[in-house]
């Protein structure tokens, strides 16, 4: 009996060792996990804010973009207005003085278009093309039909993009 007790005595003390470092173990275990997840959770929250900020700076490009787009073109286009309003200016002017300025304006003017790409459609003696043509009239035995006989306003196209189509007579 006496070594039963025993027995049970160090079954006993062998048995509280273990389940205090299993307890122990688990408790370490518990907190490692706990930590590991406040450190996905501020990773997450991380990533979440830098998305964020991404959407936003790229949504700040954009408007950016959108309201700066014609900067260059408005600058250039100041030079020719500088030129009208200086055609203005002018007291004692002839016609041809006059003319000749107003030849100068247009000369800065189509500068600029050919800087920007835009092109100008005067499609006299072309066929209509309905994509770049506005016919306002067709006339009778003018030449070959369906052909583009006079244009009472040129088009223009940006990048072979049409802006505004040219406005002609087409010979029926």
């Amino acid at each position: 009996m006496q070594e039963d007790k025993q027995a049970d005595l160090d079954n006993s003390q062998s048995e509280t060792p273990i389940e205090e470092t299993s307890v122990q173990t688990a408790e370490e275990r518990i907190a490692e996990l706990e930590a590991a997840l406040e450190e996905a959770k501020a990773s997450v929250l991380y990533t979440k804010a830098e998305g964020e900020n991404i959407r936003r700076r790229a949504n700040d490009d954009i408007d950016k973009a959108r309201k700066f787009a014609l900067e260059k073109f408005s600058g250039e286009l100041l030079a020719v207005k500088d030129s009208l309003d200086a055609a203005v200016l002018i007291e004692a002017a002839d016609v041809q003085s006059y003319k000749d300025g107003i030849q100068i304006t247009i000369k800065q003017l189509a500068a600029v278009f050919e800087k920007f790409q835009i092109a100008e459609v005067n499609p006299v003696g072309e066929k209509f093309d309905p994509n770049k043509h506005q016919a306002i009239s067709v006339l009778e035995n003018s030449g070959e039909p369906n052909t583009v006989t006079s244009v009472l306003q040129k088009g223009y196209t940006l990048n072979d993009r049409v802006l505004r189509p040219a406005l002609v007579m087409v010979a029926k």
